[in-house]
């Protein structure tokens, strides 16, 4: 029986929420499904020997990425996370970017159809929801089988807000490619343009180990991203209401039109709906990926009230992306704590906390405090009187606020007199004997010519008398 296909009594059940999995709690192989709709789910198997049945081959797979090292874990007093069946993974707060938890997060890996995620950021940024998008040849031509789709046809035109519908929920590649498109001419550019505004929006964000080829994820050795990458575009559409009010629907219609037959299509992200045995309650967006090159990939963003996350984990081995990210998030929401800048700054160099677009606290874990962090003063200069307050915690970036300086600050800072040596105030004794002796050469001749002007002015002044007198006689 070949390692991808491992009957029903082998698979193993899966603990209750909040708890963490070890390496040997499953034997599973089935990935969710998304771009290939029939997925064998055997991934990349590194392990082979003659000595080993599929499952023990596939259970060692399983135990030496969930044995690879978490990087955060090894971060000085910080809570230690769980192990996962994936080769990456991250764990960001939203409000100031704290990564909570890291594992290879910078390591290139194939992305799958959480690149969808990458386009509607892209299309929110660039269009309107009711523009039109229009499926051109190119945009069904190269569809396979077996690649998600919801069946559009050439000619066929839906809004914006229905094209993504489809690109979020069903996860349908020919519905990504035309977004892509259409706002692409609509803009007035097309495609290519659309897929450069992608890649330029991941630097923007601070991305800057991915390479998006295509707007769907379909496999490409060129289209390539990371684990810190997808968290601040995860991050990034936390701006954007409508993208949350789309990816939470359980069942969408597009109804029948003059251009289109009715299609009808349901959520995939099992974490989101609550009839499945994957629902988490906190969640509240993300997208699933998978193809045989990148195997299972999942982007979820959560809020349980008092903190929002995004958790993306990448390259995942057998079914167990949803257990990796129940683990994931709940490690974070009972391990750290918001901490008010505001109420517990007291540095005599800040004035007071200013209201801008920063969160306005920082991000602990539940045993450190405030005390505890290393403060950064970064003046703008200038003129100005406010500056830049950065906080870590032995030495991780936990949040940052912007302050006006107190009084104390820009009094100590302001220039001061120069505490000089003998051998300076011997140099400025000679500078300035310099500086006298050339302003008594410049007073003495500024008399010289005063007196000559003087003297001919009373020479002037003479022989017009003398004149005078002889008019006179």
């Amino acid at each position: 029986m070949p390692a991808a296909v491992l009957s029903g009594a082998l698979l193993l059940g899966l603990a209750g929420a909040g708890s963490f999995f070890s390496p040997a709690a499953t034997v599973q192989a089935s990935p969710v499904e998304n771009e290939e709709t029939n997925p064998d789910g055997s991934g990349d198997a590194a392990v082979s020997g003659e000595e080993l049945t599929p499952e023990e081959q596939l259970q060692q797979e399983l135990d030496q990425v969930y044995a690879m090292e978490v990087q955060s874990n090894g971060w000085e007093a910080w809570p230690a996370g769980p192990g996962t069946y994936g080769e990456a993974a991250i764990v960001m707060e939203v409000g100031t970017g704290t990564i909570l938890y890291a594992k290879n997060i910078d390591a290139h890996h194939y992305p799958a159809s959480i690149t969808k995620l990458v386009t509607t950021l892209a299309a929110l940024k660039n269009g309107n929801l009711q523009d039109p998008v229009t499926f051109s040849h190119n945009s069904v031509s190269f569809l396979k089988w077996d690649e998600a789709s919801i069946g559009m046809k050439e000619g066929n035109q839906l809004t914006l807000e229905q094209a993504l519908y489809a690109t979020l929920l069903a996860s349908a590649n020919e519905a990504a490619y035309a977004v892509g498109e259409s706002v692409g001419v609509n803009a007035g550019h097309d495609y290519n343009w659309f897929i450069q505004q992608m890649n330029e929006i991941c630097r923007e964000l601070g991305g800057t180990n991915s390479n998006f080829v295509n707007t769907n994820g379909l496999h490409d050795p060129n289209h390539y991203t990371c684990a810190r990458d997808m968290a601040l575009i995860g991050r990034e559409l936390f701006q954007y209401p409508d993208f949350f009010r789309i990816a939470q629907t359980p069942q969408y219609t597009i109804p029948a039109s003059a251009t289109t037959e009715e299609h009808v299509f349901q959520q995939h992200h099992e974490m989101l709906l609550p009839d499945n045995s994957d629902y988490y309650p906190y969640a509240i967006g993300g997208k699933t990926g998978y193809t045989s090159d990148a195997l299972s990939t999942l982007v979820t963003m959560a809020d349980n009230g008092s903190m929002q996350l995004v958790c993306v984990v990448l390259k995942t081995h057998g079914i167990n992306v949803y257990p990796d990210t129940r683990n994931l998030l709940e490690y974070a929401f009972q391990n750290f704590q918001k901490v008010s800048i505001a109420e517990q700054e007291t540095s005599e160099d800040v004035e007071e906390i200013l209201p801008d677009e920063t969160a306005g606290y920082v991000v602990l874990p539940m045993e450190a405090s405030f005390s505890d962090l290393s403060m950064e003063l970064v003046p703008d200069g200038g003129l100005s009187t406010e500056a830049q307050l950065n906080y870590t915690y032995h030495g991780q970036p936990v949040g940052s606020a912007r302050a006006s300086l107190s009084d104390h600050y820009i009094k100590e800072h302001s220039a001061q007199p120069k505490d000089v040596s003998h051998k300076d105030q011997e140099t400025e004794t000679e500078d300035s004997g310099i500086s006298d002796l050339q302003g008594k050469v410049i007073l003495g001749a500024a008399v010289a010519l005063l007196l000559i002007l003087i003297t001919a002015l009373i020479r002037i002044t003479r022989k017009r008398k003398q004149k005078t007198r002889r008019r006179r006689r």
